[in-house]
């Protein structure tokens, strides 16, 4: 696998704001030297977003019978209108090694994520021409505002599906299950939850892992949050010591830890379930999500899913992986 160019790019960052510093695997920088990436802020007064148990999140609309043939969609729906455009538009992320990265060759975006996008355009086109499928960089905050203003098709992310989430768009069954954790230095001494007691943790502004490490109930005084844009700010950050530690899914942190030898995922239970949805705009009639939902179905029954995975995420995380099983609201 090739190396991706954000890792050069946090390479460099550090490289100009530390002594000594020039590839990755060197010493880390100083304690709190370099500046801050652009917009971040400490905060540490967030509403929980998960606490929100109303509905299963987990639950989507049921496919409407068989798969439909490319192009063979009822007129007036969602996917003839995608059809007749030409193109699918994808919001993706560009930062989450081996799951949405762009490529240090070629330029291209890809990863786990990708090929599923893929799979859902080859579904409405008949054809794996890239050029049906229009991309989208989307940070973590820019997620819910472009699924739920129409501005992407669909956004096929690092996304948690949850109950708050839903009320502004709506989510296609379970694509792949995270959970969050944390990562830091090999010689930080982390020993626990505990450990981030009154300390600064990063992680991206509009992610759930935000909001739940620094409303940690076990932990007095609580985490500051350290909230960037993007998660290589977070690596960065923790590269120079400004924070102690990244919190967000174990499918983000494996990849930045892949990225430098010096940094680890403890071995420890999530601190809670991160399970990915690909989020849609909310419609009366949501046929483009029963539509996903069956090519997602489909995915699950011919292996589709499983090789992805193995391509992609087997490498990086190790441990074999498994589609859920869906879960239907009607």
């Amino acid at each position: 696998m090739k190396p991706i160019t954000l890792v050069l790019a946090v390479v460099l960052v550090v490289a100009g704001c530390s002594s000594g510093t020039d590839a990755v695997g060197t010493q880390p920088a100083p304690s709190g030297t370099g500046p801050l990436p652009a917009g971040a802020k400490e905060v540490t007064n967030l509403k929980q977003q998960s606490v929100n148990t109303s509905c299963d999140p987990t639950a989507s609309y049921r496919p409407a019978g068989a798969l439909p043939a490319p192009g063979a969609f009822p007129s007036g729906s969602t996917m003839a209108a995608i059809y007749q455009r030409g193109r699918l538009i994808v919001g993706v992320d560009q930062n989450t090694y081996r799951f949405a990265y762009r490529d240090s060759e070629t330029g291209q975006l890809e990863g786990f994520a990708l090929d599923v996008a893929k799979e859902i355009t080859k579904a409405i086109f008949g054809t794996d021409d890239p050029s049906r499928m229009q991309l989208k960089v989307l940070t973590s905050a820019q997620r819910v505002p472009a699924a739920k203003n129409g501005d992407v098709d669909l956004v096929v992310h690092t996304m948690t599906a949850n109950c708050e989430r839903w009320k502004d768009v709506d989510f296609s069954t379970i694509y792949y299950e995270a959970g969050q954790k944390v990562l830091v230095k090999k010689d930080s001494g982390y020993q626990g939850l505990e450990s981030l007691s009154g300390k600064k943790v990063c992680a991206t502004e509009g992610s759930t892992s935000l909001a739940r490490i620094v409303n940690l109930p076990s932990v007095r005084p609580k985490p500051v949050g350290m909230q960037v844009a993007g998660w290589t700010d977070c690596l960065v950050m923790l590269q120079q010591n400004q924070v102690y530690a990244v919190s967000t899914d174990d499918t983000i942190l494996a990849g930045l830890a892949a990225q430098d030898p010096f940094t680890e995922v403890p071995a420890q239970q999530p601190i809670a379930a991160e399970p990915y949805g690909i989020a849609m705009q909310k419609k009366s009639n949501p046929d483009l999500v029963r539509f996903v939902n069956a090519v997602l179905q489909r995915m699950r029954d011919d292996g589709t899913w499983t090789n992805i995975y193995n391509k992609w995420m087997e490498p990086l995380l190790h441990v074999p992986g498994t589609l859920p099983p869906a879960r239907y609201r009607d």
